[in-house]
């Protein structure tokens, strides 16, 4: 139980790894950094970003670092890149369940859903 996160590089057709991730805990318009990381060669966290214990009721931020990713894997991007972070802004209402939020990425596009 918890959060997890994965995301998958469709231009390349694999994990994002070594794709950097931060979770903010938000509030109205403020945001309270709670981690960071990169991701394994899985394309994952190595452990829960918050396990069922540090879950609570509310919205959270993951922010993806879309740009750096892209360009640590020699794309050529334009500048300003079309995507540089991608926010995704979510809510937990039921701790006792896991949620797992997926992004599928590429330089011009993201999609993400709740996961198993």
């Amino acid at each position: 139980m918890g959060l997890s996160t994965h995301v998958l590089d469709t231009m390349h057709g694999c994990p994002a790894a070594g794709m950097a991730v931060s979770l903010f805990a938000t509030t109205g318009r403020e945001s309270r950094l709670l981690k960071s990381l990169v991701l394994n060669t899985d394309g994952r966290a190595d452990s829960p970003l918050l396990d069922s214990l540090q879950l609570q009721p509310g919205t959270y931020r993951l922010v993806f670092s879309v740009k750096a990713y892209f360009l640590s894997r020699g794309v050529v991007l334009p500048e300003p890149a079309f995507l540089n972070e991608v926010n995704l802004d979510f809510g937990v209402a039921d701790v006792s369940q896991h949620y797992h939020v997926p992004l599928l990425v590429s330089p011009w596009s993201y999609a993400t859903y709740r996961g198993s």
